[in-house]
C-alpha cells in the first residue's frame, strides 16, 4: 500500500567529510533530525544512516549532491555518489540525489540570524543543511515520482 504524499516519510542526507547531516520529511515538511560523525570508516556511518531510516520508517532517502556552480560534478559530488552506492549495501530503501548547492550557506545564515554562536552553529548546521536540501526536494515537481497521485 502506498501512503498519500502528505503522509510519507523521507530521510534527507547531507554528506560531508566529517559529519553527515540528517533531516526527516513528513508529508510536505522537512525538519532537522541529527548529525552522524564520520569516523575512519564510511561504512560505519552509513550503517548508522540506514538504522535511522529503519527507525524513522522512511520510504525514500534523498542524498544531497553538491554540484559546482556550472552544474558539473567535482570531488564532493563524487564522494556523495559513493554515499549513495554505500547506502545501497545497507538498506533496500530507494535512494535519490538532489542538488544541494548553497544549502550549508543558507543553513549557516539562518542559524546566525537565530542568534547562535559559532560553536552552536557548527553542531547544528549539517542537519539544518540536510533539512534545507530535503525541503527543496519535497517542494520540487515529481519528488515522489509517478506514484505521487496515489
Amino acid at each position: 500500500m502506498t501512503l498519500r504524499s502528505d503522509r510519507r516519510r523521507v530521510l534527507g542526507v547531507d554528506p560531508g567529510s566529517r559529519r553527515i547531516g540528517i533531516a526527516i520529511g513528513v508529508g510536505p515538511v522537512a525538519s532537522p533530525l541529527t548529525v552522524i560523525q564520520r569516523g575512519r570508516s564510511l561504512d560505519d556511518a552509513l550503517r548508522q544512516v540506514a538504522a535511522v531510516a529503519v527507525e524513522e520508517e522512511v520510504e525514500r532517502i534523498v542524498v544531497g549532491l553538491p554540484l559546482r556552480l556550472d552544474g558539473s560534478e567535482g570531488p564532493a559530488a563524487k564522494a556523495a555518489r559513493d554515499v549513495v552506492r554505500g547506502l545501497a549495501r545497507f538498506t533496500d530503501v530507494p535512494v535519490d540525489v538532489h542538488d544541494e548547492r548553497f544549502t550549508t550557506v543558507s543553513a549557516d545564515r539562518a542559524l546566525m540570524e537565530a542568534g547562535l554562536g559559532a560553536r552552536e552553529r557548527r553542531g547544528a548546521v549539517d542537519k539544518v543543511a540536510a533539512a534545507v536540501m530535503l525541503q527543496s526536494w519535497l517542494d520540487g515537481p515529481g519528488s515522489w515520482g509517478a506514484d505521487d497521485a496515489q
